[in-house]
């Protein structure tokens, strides 16, 4: 097993549980949509988006520029919850998953670029 297949791993069950709840609609994530000025259809969405990355990094191991792909498109979605987090003035702690997830994807493409190239 690779350290990129190490990271995928716990990475598409984060963003699948994530995407999950936020396309059910569970009250946090309703909450925190109307916190930062977005409708639950909006966070359904994004909830999509991170389904499908999920999915994509999970066939990573297999289809390397597929995981590569999922994995771009989730630091695109990471950074724009760092600009709604700075927009709202929230603090450290409400922004810190999303940079944190951020980093941890980076590290997953990182090590992905060896299979990839």
């Amino acid at each position: 097993m690779t350290a990129s297949t190490i990271l995928a791993i716990p990475l598409a069950l984060v963003f699948a549980a994530l995407g999950s709840a936020k396309i059910l609609a569970l009250a946090p994530m309703r909450q925190r949509a109307a916190e930062v000025g977005f409708t639950p259809a909006a966070y359904r969405r994004i909830g999509i988006l991170e389904l499908a990355a999920a999915a994509g990094l999970a066939l990573g191991s297999v289809i390397p520029v597929v995981g590569a792909l999922a994995g771009t498109g989730l630091l695109l979605l990471l950074g724009g919850a760092l600009i709604v987090h700075l927009r709202h003035g929230d603090a450290v702690p409400k922004l810190a998953p999303a940079a944190l997830l951020g980093l941890v994807v980076t590290t997953y493409l990182i090590l992905l670029s060896g299979a990839v190239s």
